[in-house]
């Protein structure tokens, strides 16, 4: 029964050690990534004579935009991304998000597409704290496979 508990702790792995590659360079330094998020919508028919249930059919898969947090550095190769957004300049790019299990292998990777930047935010700042200075940036991209 040990052996089975230890076994089954060996298959999970954290979600600390991971990377982020945009056009096949690591970007480094990201403390947060969120939305590998995919959502099926479903259309509702309810089917005369049927009251037990309503029928539900998939419909549109969505996904959720990346949005991605890390603490500011001397590169501004971010925010001059989204500045050519703003300018109408949309230059796409395709990427990974890559989890790394305790012995710093590659467990997971999630592979995105022809992504673009929606949203940046800055720092919060604050005289009081004593916090890292962090940047948001919010990727909208045309779907994502698990690898």
């Amino acid at each position: 029964m040990k052996q089975q508990s230890e076994q089954a702790r060996m298959q999970l792995v954290g979600s600390y050690r991971f990377m982020v590659e945009l056009d096949g360079l690591l970007v480094a330094g990201f403390s947060e990534v969120g939305g590998l998020v995919v959502e099926t919508d479903t259309e509702e028919y309810a089917e005369g004579g049927l009251n037990q249930f309503v029928h539900r059919f998939p419909s549109r898969t969505k996904h959720v935009p990346l949005s991605l947090k890390r603490g500011m550095t001397l590169s501004d190769e971010l925010w001059n991304w989204y500045a050519n957004v703003v300018e109408g300049q949309i230059e796409r790019k395709s990427g990974s998000i890559i989890l790394y299990n305790e012995r710093d292998q590659e467990f997971r990777r999630w592979n995105f597409y022809d992504a673009y930047p929606t949203k940046w935010s800055g720092p919060d700042l604050n005289a009081s704290a004593s916090e890292i200075a962090v940047e948001y940036i919010e990727l909208t991209h045309n779907g994502f496979k698990m690898m």
